[in-house]
This record gives C-alpha cells, structure tokens and sequence, in this order.
C-alpha cells in the first residue's frame, strides 16, 4: 500500500460507528411510535405523532474527523455497515418505504485537464516526475485509471476511440487527458507500459485492451479491483461494479449521470461537468484500492470450499481426458 504522502479525508468519509447507528436507529424507532390518544375518549380528535425534523435534538448525531489516509490502520479506510432502511414514518398512512441515502462520492482536488500534444505531453512527463519521486518513499506507486469514449446507439458500427484518459494518484490531483485531440504522446506511452506503477480500476483488463485496439499501446501493470475485492471479503466471488464497491466499502454513491456517461467525450472542450465526472471515476478507483489493501485476505471456510471444489474440477477434467484402460 502506498503511503507516501499527507492526504486528509473529510469527516463523511469515515464508517458510522455502532454507537452512532444505534443512536440514529433509537432516534427512527422513538419517532415512529404513536403518539397516546387525548384524555378524553368521547374526543373525535387524536394527537398526532411526532415526526422528527432536522432540527430535533435527537437527531443531532455528530461524527469525529478521521486522522489521515496514510497507513493501513487509518480507520477511515475500513469497510462500512451494510446498507441499512429505515422508515420511521411506518404507519398506514405512510406506507412508502424511505431508503437511507449514502452521500455522493466526488473529487475534491484539483483538475488538471489537457487536450493539445504539448498539453498532455506535460502532464504526462509530471506524471512521470511524481512516479519516480514516490518510488524512493513507497514500494508500489498506485495509479487510479479510467477511460472514456463517445457511445455508438446503432447496431452494426463500430465503437469510438478512446476519447479521454483520466489518470489519480492522489486526492489533490487528478489528470485529464483528451487524448481524441493529442493522441497519446511519448511521456504518457512511458507512463502506461511502466511496469513499476500499478494502475488500478474496475475491469482495468478491459480498458486496457481497448487502449491497444485504439493506440497501440500495451498497458502494464494492472490491478482489477473486482478481483481484489472477492479476495477481501471472500465467499462466492462477484463482478463488482464501481458504483457497487463504493457503496459496500466506503459508504458512498458514486454518481453515474445519464447524460454525462452517454455524452459526447469527443466535443472539442470537455465541460466542466464532464472533468469532474471524469476525475471523480479515476480518484474512487485509486481510493477503493487504498481502501481494499487495508484488509486482510478473506480466510472463510466458503473461500476454501470454492477453492477445494475448483481444484476438484480440475482434477475431474484431466482425469476425463484420459482413455479408459479398463
């Protein structure tokens, strides 16, 4: 894990604690009570429930900053509860089941967006500087990577290239490349065939693959966080999606707006919207990796019953390929 430089978190980015839960769940189940009915049976009138506000005090839940993200024992890195519901309007009238909402996911560094040759060409060399500056501190240099390209609604023709590259190394910095315009210089192909930074992301093999197709070039060094993730928490592996290990590992909704995911990543400039979705993807990638590699390998008996039977599965199909002597 790296752990080279002094990068706090916000408050909102550290796990409710059980204390904190039980509080807010004291709070639900206190309001949905209902109110007693007025002394006086022969009173059509009864006295309505309270229903809490932003402004009761029983609502007033407060939560301490986290220290740093630096070490693997930073307890803001830690997974967070399972997503929980409350209604604390349950009642007939109010039969809508309320969900409780996570807070949006969002980088707060600043963009470094570049869309010339000589634009992204110096990115990339700066890119290139902080990498081997943070080799002498750390033993794996982690970059959060991510790629965009303008969809294709119609059946039959081929997908665009690869439009824009978005490249994080830390929460104070995120890189943009429009790369539709520049192309991939030098600096940047130096950057991503470096095997000594490991590059990071969900699906990253994919990406990857597609940056061959369209440029040529052969990215190394990849780390998928779907594949971390199973070896984390174990059990039945899953295909995890960003959006998903977000909300399981830190809590958060990662924003995937329509018409910013689907728009075109080809326009001459990229809007503002656009960089900061962009730069948002590659800084949860970098994180969820800071987040994961604070874990321990999952040790579960279902993980060694998975393993066991895949090892039986082999072994059957080898012993199928063998003629029968008998």
């Amino acid at each position: 894990m790296e752990s080279g430089g002094n990068y706090s978190i916000s408050d909102w980015d550290r796990p409710f604690t059980d204390l904190e839960l039980e509080a807010i769940e004291a709070a639900f189940q206190s309001a949905a009570t209902p109110g007693t009915t007025s002394s006086s049976s022969s009173s059509p009138i009864k006295r309505r429930r309270h229903l809490p506000t932003p402004n009761d005090d029983s609502l007033l839940v407060r939560r301490r900053l986290p220290g740093s993200i630096n070490g693997a024992h930073s307890s803001s890195l830690l997974p967070c509860r399972n997503k929980q519901f409350f209604n604390p309007y349950h009642h007939p009238s109010y039969p809508a089941k309320l969900e409780m909402r996570y807070p949006a996911m969002a980088f707060k560094g600043q963009v470094l967006y570049s869309r010339t040759v000589a634009e992204v060409e110096k990115a990339a060399k700066e890119l290139l500087k902080i990498v081997e500056t943070r080799k002498r501190e750390v033993d794996q240099v982690i970059l959060g990577l991510d790629i965009e390209w303008r969809p294709i609604f119609r059946s039959g023709v081929p997908p665009r290239k690869v439009a824009v590259m978005q490249i994080c190394g830390d929460p104070c910095h995120c890189y943009v490349m429009h790369i539709f315009h520049s192309g991939i210089p030098q600096s940047l192909r130096s950057l991503l065939e470096d095997p000594t930074s490991v590059k990071v992301g969900v699906g990253i093999a994919s990406d990857a693959g597609k940056v061959y197709k369209d440029y040529n070039i052969s990215m190394k060094a990849l780390e998928d966080l779907s594949r971390l993730a199973n070896q984390k928490f174990g059990g039945v592996p899953k295909m995890w999606s960003m959006a998903s290990l977000t909300e399981k590992l830190i809590c958060k909704q990662l924003p995937k707006p329509g018409k910013i995911r689907l728009g075109n990543w080809e326009a001459d400039s990229l809007s503002i919207e656009q960089l900061q979705y962009a730069a948002t993807d590659a800084f949860t990638s970098w994180y969820l990796y800071q987040s994961l590699k604070t874990l321990p390998d999952a040790t579960d008996d279902r993980t060694e019953e998975i393993a066991d039977r895949k090892k039986k599965k082999k072994e059957l199909k080898k012993l199928g390929n063998v003629p029968n002597n008998d």
